[in-house]
């Protein structure tokens, strides 16, 4: 990977109306992803100037288990070259991406809390009397 590509995380933000947010999320959870994973991956799929039709490797039928790795791997591919230990890395960042997506909109919906007590993350349910 060259020394000048930064691959650090960063937060993006956007406001849709609640429609368009409603399709997207409806569309990532037909390809069992993240609305995050899915708005980055159809950005990037956007970027490359893909037409109706073409063929895209790691697209939903290449990857039946709908996680996404492949399409990850050959997005980071497609910059640069990179090590095993740097693929590693660079796919661990997005799963961490990924958990905190998820514990976001778990906590948005009130299913799950932090809580001290309990030293971590719990469903709301599970509050043994806090």
């Amino acid at each position: 990977m060259s020394d000048s590509a930064d691959t650090s995380r960063k937060t993006v933000k956007t406001y849709v109306p609640a429609y368009q947010k409603e399709e997207w999320q409806s569309h990532a959870d037909e390809l069992d992803m993240s609305q995050s994973e899915f708005v980055r991956t159809m950005v990037q799929a956007g970027r490359r100037g893909f037409e109706p039709g073409d063929e895209e490797p790691g697209s939903p039928d290449a990857n039946p288990g709908g996680d996404g790795l492949e399409t990850r791997v050959l997005e980071l591919l497609s910059a640069d070259t990179y090590s095993w230990d740097e693929l590693l890395e660079a796919v661990s960042d997005d799963i961490e991406s990924r958990l905190d997506d998820a514990l976001e909109e778990l906590q948005a919906k009130n299913e799950i809390r932090y809580s001290g007590r309990h030293g971590g993350y719990t469903t709301v349910g599970d509050s043994d009397g806090d």
